[in-house]
């Protein structure tokens, strides 16, 4: 397990994240996906798990990525760049949608799809809500990354709305579920979109993978 982020990897991350970041692409099928170009990490996690909220805290935009109350707003795999060869994936949320379930059926398709046959993806951050854990839903996609060999990293969001003691509980009980599965990174991130908490270490965090990958 790697230490605590250093002042170096921290102040990468504010560069990474200062750049004006923009929507690239959109794709609703592994057939519409956009040329691989650079790196790419993508952000997972349950409908209304706070993925959109996240990603533009982040990239210090409001509305790069679409917000909903509306659990299944995102339906495609949305692309954003920040003009540099790095991508950030916003996939769509698995598990609960307010949709048809055809429909949900073929975005969870499109999910697991992505995941185990992209090679520009160096990591997915996937996103559990810190007020419940990781859930049966989870599961799956989990087990997709570690049959793939692509690595994988666990971001609770929602962090203000659990108490510390909770919060700590709840870091150490999913550092403890994701030990023996071979692509989970250890260290486990805590972040509120809301209050910014942990924002400034997962932009460290994205800073010390890419420059793992010569970036």
């Amino acid at each position: 397990m790697r230490g605590p982020f250093t002042s170096r990897e921290m102040s990468a991350g504010r560069q990474i994240f200062a750049a004006e970041w923009d929507f690239v692409a959109a794709a609703g099928s592994v057939d519409a996906l956009p040329r691989m170009q650079g790196v790419e990490i993508a952000f997972a996690g349950r409908s209304n798990v706070g993925k959109s909220s996240l990603i533009n805290a982040l990239t210090n935009r409001k509305a790069l990525a679409r917000t909903s109350h509306t659990p299944g707003r995102t339906q495609e795999l949305v692309f954003f760049s920040g003009g540099g060869p790095f991508f950030i994936v916003d996939m769509p949320g698995y598990g609960f949608a307010e949709a048809p379930k055809a429909k949900v059926e073929a975005w969870t398709e499109l999910i697991h799809a992505y995941l185990a046959g992209r090679p520009a993806l160096a990591r997915v951050y996937v996103l559990v809500d810190a007020r419940h854990g990781l859930k049966a839903a989870d599961e799956s996609v989990l087990k997709t990354l570690d049959d793939a060999a692509v690595s994988y990293q666990i971001v609770l969001t929602k962090a203000d709305q659990a108490s510390d003691a909770e919060l700590q509980t709840l870091i150490e009980k999913t550092a403890a579920a994701i030990l023996k599965r071979p692509a989970a990174y250890p260290e486990v991130l805590a972040t509120s979109s809301r209050k910014g908490a942990g924002i400034a270490e997962l932009r460290a965090a994205i800073a010390r993978l890419l420059a793992e990958r010569g970036q």
